[in-house]
């Protein structure tokens, strides 16, 4: 069966979280050390995630996790048509020319748009709004990010060519356990590829960045915090603004979070999690199971299923069986399938 276009599992006119991953041609390791050709490509890495970084600045999409390993990466992502509309003409036309820039400094970075630059985007309606539409799109998202990375690799190999395998891939996220299970997954996937043992060693991650961030506001630092442009993991509904709670520092889009708890509760699932995947880590006697998973009704041995097998249990859409039972597509209405085991999993 033809797989759904995307616009019918998500669009950029509606707040959705989105797990999203992409990964380079041939299974070859072109983000890390490359058996084939004896190189080594880790500079790569650092060039995602600073990508990531600035595109954060300028998107109204927030960075809710990310992780980058040798021959694929995953970002979790949450569109916010919501922020957008809190731009003017002039904010939306600046923010564009500065992801897609028509004049670039030295550095090669943007730089600041002139009114004749601005004008040809806020006196063109049609233009306009076309363009506000895709500064909450995930798609021009991962478009603009894998054409760059592909073209710098491409540019520093001086050959020509696909870099990554086909379109990236996503898996629209429908609740709070689908959600914190994903973000476990895409922060503990090098600890899995046994690219780490640790968290904080757990390079170019959303939870390396926060760990560090940990440290710097403990040592009461000046200086920009490591995870300045990611969203902010906790979530409070009873006390937190309401409406698009849009960042004021240019960081990032909003100050919102996503999860009902702290980061100190999620990285003690974090690590407990790690030591039920991966076999040998240390300690023999695991400790008991995190609160978190008795109040998202999860028994340890189902959540270490989740996580481990996130991939293969979820394709286009990732919740409990009955809330995507209730899913349909955005246009012709159809039914996600739900794996089976998926069902046995969480006794649904």
């Amino acid at each position: 069966m033809a797989r759904l276009a995307r616009a019918n599992h998500f669009a950029p006119e509606e707040i959705a979280i989105v797990h999203v991953f992409n990964r380079v041609v041939r299974r070859c390791f072109l983000l890390g050390d490359d058996p084939v050709t004896g190189k080594n490509y880790d500079h790569r890495k650092a060039w995602i995630e600073e990508l990531i970084k600035l595109q954060a600045k300028f998107f109204a999409v927030d960075v809710l996790a990310f992780s980058i390993l040798s021959n694929h990466f995953h970002q979790i992502l949450r569109s916010r048509p919501d922020v957008v509309a809190t731009w003017d003409d002039t904010e939306v036309a600046r923010r564009w020319l500065m992801i897609c820039p028509q004049r670039k400094g030295p550095d090669g970075l943007a730089l600041e748009p002139n009114e004749a630059e601005l004008n040809s985007i806020r006196t063109d309606l049609d233009k306009l709004k076309m363009i506000r539409s895709r500064l909450s799109d995930i798609s021009w998202w991962m478009r603009l990010l894998c054409q760059k990375i592909g073209q710098r690799a491409n540019a520093e190999e001086k050959i020509p060519g696909k870099f990554w395998e086909s379109r990236f891939k996503a898996v629209r996220i429908l609740d709070e356990q689908a959600l914190l299970a994903c973000a476990a997954y895409v922060d503990l996937n090098p600890i899995r590829a046994a690219l780490a043992e640790l968290l904080e060693d757990s390079d170019h991650t959303s939870i390396q960045r926060r760990i560090v961030a940990m440290q710097e506001k403990a040592a009461d630092t000046d200086k920009q915090r490591s995870d300045g442009f990611l969203a902010p993991l906790t979530i409070d509904e009873r006390r937190d603004a309401l409406g698009p709670y849009p960042h004021r520092c240019g960081e990032r889009a909003s100050d919102k979070g996503f999860l009902a708890m702290s980061l100190e509760s999620y990285i003690q699932l974090l690590d407990w999690t790690a030591r039920q995947i991966v076999p040998g880590r240390r300690g023999s006697t695991p400790e008991p199971a995190p609160a978190v998973l008795e109040r998202l009704q999860l028994d340890a041995p189902a959540w270490c299923e989740l996580v481990r097998d996130f991939g293969r249990l979820f394709s286009l859409v990732a919740g409990r069986p009955r809330v995507i039972d209730a899913a349909r597509s955005r246009g012709r209405k159809r039914r996600f399938t739900v794996p089976h085991r998926l069902r046995e999993l969480l006794h649904e």
